[in-house]
């Protein structure tokens, strides 16, 4: 395609800063629109920067953005050409971090507690220095940690020792872990849908069938879940009953029996992703862990320092029975050998801050999650959505449209979202949004306000401007 021919395809405010980017975000939508369409070979960056009238620094530096995000494809000699990104590889992959000042509403991550800076000079000061005289390498995890995740497990109504706990580098790698060993190529793994993006991720890696059971904000349909186990002769299910991400529903117990014994008939391991369990923001009806149901072992439960305290901690943990973890332990000497030394301590100490930590975050969270509802139900009263009890998202359901095209549109008008598609095995749920509630409640306003406008077709650019409330988060 020749320069004159792109340029007057390209719409960009000449006013727009920096230009580079607005011109990248225009060639992008372009791209996915099919005006461009992919393999098509772009002109050189000297001349589409005569043809637009700029210098060839800002095409060269448009190009790059592009290619980052994934949207051209070059090779030295060839030129280059337009493309459609990879998710898993690039940086337009919605589980990394932007880094370009949008407000991240794709992203369930609440900021650390007000009781970590304390913390974090205890440990320092009075546990660090009696762990530095080792080599720093436990498998199963530092035992201090080991016997307050089994505490508290004990405390929630499932006996526990800490032999039966192995402490991970986040729960991610838990998920990953037990996929690796419990998961060959070719064998049926059932998941919901909608579920954990990053276990459908495990689970093709391993090179596993995706076998989908449908979730609604309703819940769970047990016959549905014993019929799917039963037919498809699933090796293992992976199931989030402990406020759902992303429709934060909650499992009751008469069906976490159900499905435990389901499992059992079906000789289903189960793995229980209980990541938002201690985060109920209502008065909710009392649940027990889905393992208080298992009379067998096959109930793997997965947990998380991620959401209760901070992501940044990076320790998540696997309950299990004892041999099992004993086998995680030698099965991860092949990935990261073991967890690092000063969170696990941290973590072990914010376990004696629990009902504290707890408390602040049904505040915090809590006024968060109303503030998107309120601003929703006022900007987009044609959405629709269920107030989960706790958790951090809501699962929202498009009035019209597709999700996939507004995440595009927001981007633009300064919002990163999470369209319905992320988290369907099979890339179906385009009239769905997650949104979270983990932001402070006024940069949730704003950003239901910009998605609006985005919506609407109103014009773009606000987002490029220094924004605090942007810096906030």
């Amino acid at each position: 395609m020749s320069a004159a021919q792109v340029a007057r395809l390209v719409s960009v405010d000449p006013e727009a800063r920096p230009y580079y980017r607005a011109l990248a975000d225009s060639v992008r939508a372009l791209v996915l629109d099919g005006q461009l369409p992919v393999r098509v070979r772009m002109p050189a960056e000297r001349n589409l920067a005569e043809s637009l009238g700029v210098s060839r620094t800002t095409v060269t530096a448009a190009y790059d953005l592009l290619r980052e995000r994934g949207y051209l494809q070059s090779r030295r000699g060839s030129g280059s050409w337009t493309a459609l990104p990879d998710p898993a590889t690039t940086s337009d992959n919605p589980w990394h971090g932007t880094g370009d000042g949008l407000i991240p509403l794709h992203t369930a991550a609440p900021a650390a507690p007000s009781a970590l800076p304390a913390v974090l000079a205890e440990v320092a000061a009075e546990d660090l220095p009696r762990y530095a005289m080792g080599n720093g390498y436990d498998p199963l995890g530092l035992p201090p940690l080991r016997e307050r995740i089994a505490a508290r497990y004990t405390a929630r109504g499932v006996a526990t020792r800490p032999e039966q706990i192995v402490v991970t580098t986040g729960s991610q790698l838990a998920i990953q872990l037990l996929f690796g060993l419990l998961a060959g190529p070719g064998d049926p793994v059932l998941v919901e849908s909608p579920t954990y993006p990053h276990a459908i991720d495990a689970a093709r890696r391993r090179g596993a069938r995706i076998v989908p059971v449908g979730i609604s904000h309703d819940g769970w349909q047990p016959d549905l879940v014993a019929g799917a186990l039963r037919q498809s002769g699933a090796r293992l299910a992976y199931l989030m009953p402990d406020f759902h991400n992303p429709t934060g529903a909650l499992m009751p117990d008469p069906v976490r029996a159900a499905v435990v014994e389901a499992a059992r008939r079906a000789d289903t391991v189960v793995l229980v992703d209980e990541t938002w369990a201690e985060l109920a923001l209502d008065d909710v009806p009392p649940h027990a862990p889905a393992a208080a149901f298992d009379t067998d072992g096959r109930v793997i439960s997965i947990g998380s320092a991620g959401k209760l305290w901070w992501g940044g901690l990076r320790i998540g943990w696997i309950r299990a029975t004892a041999a099992l973890a004993r086998r995680l332990a030698l099965f991860r000497a092949s990935v990261d050998i073991a967890s690092p030394v000063l969170e696990q301590l941290v973590v072990a100490r914010l376990f004696d801050r629990l009902e504290t930590t707890r408390a602040e975050r049904r505040r915090t969270m809590r006024a968060s999650r109303d503030a998107l509802v309120g601003a929703l139900r006022e900007h987009l009263p044609e959405w629709t959505f269920t107030v989960p009890g706790g958790g951090g998202t809501l699962w929202v359901r498009l009035g019209s449209g597709a999700a996939t095209p507004l995440a595009d549109a927001a981007a633009a008008h300064g919002v990163r979202l999470a369209p319905g598609p992320w988290f369907g095995p099979e890339g179906t749920l385009e009239g769905y949004l997650r949104m979270p509630y983990t932001l402070p409640p006024q940069v949730l306003t704003e950003a239901v306000g910009r998605i609006r406008a985005a919506r609407d077709g109103g014009p773009a650019g606000a987002s490029r401007d220094p924004d605090p409330l942007v810096a906030v988060v």
